[in-house]
């Protein structure tokens, strides 16, 4: 490169550090399979957590940054200085000025908008940080001049998103991902969450998930609350064991695409869950009525021969998880059995999708 074109790059760069300049991504949702519930200090997972990232409920996310060194941080959200939001946004952004001290000297807006209910128990948390994070680090990236390698960008964009929400570091990558350190899974780490989507059968790699929303209500227990009841619960001990156990069967199963080997061990993950929330101190019940009736109804239809199973996360809402191969008849399933329990027939159509991506280009 000539002596002219570098200085000419240089001056490029400097002038983004005296304007205003923007970023918007798009992060989805995950569903996990193998649950993470309990965390240590640092945001680290008590034990590893298996997951799926979703195609239609995703969170998008565009950051407006201008410098300001005396009003530098998050300004607003939505256009609103005193969203309720920016409560939990604020010790968040201590932490990113931390790993990025060059966005310290910045205002920034937040613009942001959910395809799904916030706080129903379909992880908006995961999304809404992943989209935050993947924003934050390309900002830094675009102000500074220095792009990381993609493979490079993905793990730390997962370790800053791990930092808002546990769940967040799994929805930066697409299809299946992996977090937590296990020795038999190359690379695992507690720090970010890791592509496992080589390890997986063809068969599984385009899952479904329809999402059947009892209640769009904010769940009454936050999942912070309640990983924090985890360290004095009394089935700790045997959580942790159950949950490594559950790892080694799920990478059988996932490998060899067995399904029904998935759907054993997914429900039981997910029963385990509750069952985990239900025994915690203050016994919190978040099921409703309508997710047994829902369950049963899923069973049912196994038991006469659709290849369907249903997961939960920390809510009432219910992932029903089938192949490809169902799409069509589990549609008709849901229409003539389900969606009259739903809350206003409310039904989420997904499928097994990518993850964090910058809108208006490919990364």
């Amino acid at each position: 490169m000539e002596i002219s074109a570098i200085q000419n790059e240089i001056k490029n760069w400097k002038s983004k550090l005296d304007k205003e300049i923007s970023t918007s991504w798009r992060s989805p949702s995950n569903i996990a399979l193998l649950k993470y519930w309990g965390k240590r200090q640092g945001q680290l997972p008590l034990n590893p957590s298996l997951s799926f990232s979703l195609s239609e409920a995703h969170t998008t996310t565009k950051l407006t940054a201008v410098p300001d060194a005396i009003n530098a941080g998050i300004s607003s959200l939505n256009k609103d200085i005193y969203h309720p939001f920016l409560n939990k946004i604020h010790p968040y952004w201590q932490y990113v000025i931390n790993e990025i001290p060059l966005l310290q000297h910045y205002s920034i807006a937040i613009e942001t908008e959910n395809t799904f209910p916030h706080s129903a128990g379909i992880a908006s948390s995961a999304s809404g940080f992943s989209a935050l994070a993947t924003a934050l680090l390309d900002l830094a990236q675009m102000l500074s001049g220095n792009k990381l390698a993609k493979e490079d960008f993905y793990k730390n964009a997962s370790s800053l998103a791990r930092m808002g929400s546990g769940s967040a570091c799994r929805s930066v990558y697409g299809g299946f991902t992996l977090w937590g350190k296990s020795s038999e899974w190359p690379g695992s780490s507690d720090l970010y969450a890791i592509d496992i989507n080589a390890m997986i059968h063809p068969s599984f790699r385009q899952l479904h998930d329809a999402i059947l929303l009892v209640s769009a209500k904010e769940k009454s227990l936050s999942s912070s609350h309640g990983h924090s009841l985890m360290n004095e619960h009394p089935f700790a001990a045997g959580r942790l064991l159950q949950a490594n156990n559950h790892l080694e069967l799920f990478r059988k199963a996932l490998a060899e695409g067995d399904l029904e080997l998935l759907s054993q061990i997914s429900e039981n993950e997910a029963l385990s869950l509750h069952a985990l929330i239900m025994s915690s101190k203050g016994g919190s019940i978040l099921l409703e009525p309508s997710s047994l009736v829902l369950i049963q109804r899923i069973r049912a239809a196994r038991q006469k021969g659709l290849a369907v199973f249903f997961t939960i996360d920390a809510g009432p809402n219910i992932h029903m998880i089938y192949p490809e191969s169902e799409k069509e008849k589990l549609a008709a399933f849901i229409h003539d059995e389900l969606s009259d329990i739903c809350q206003e027939n409310k039904v989420i159509f997904d499928f097994c999708g990518k993850g964090a991506v910058k809108m208006n280009e490919n990364v």
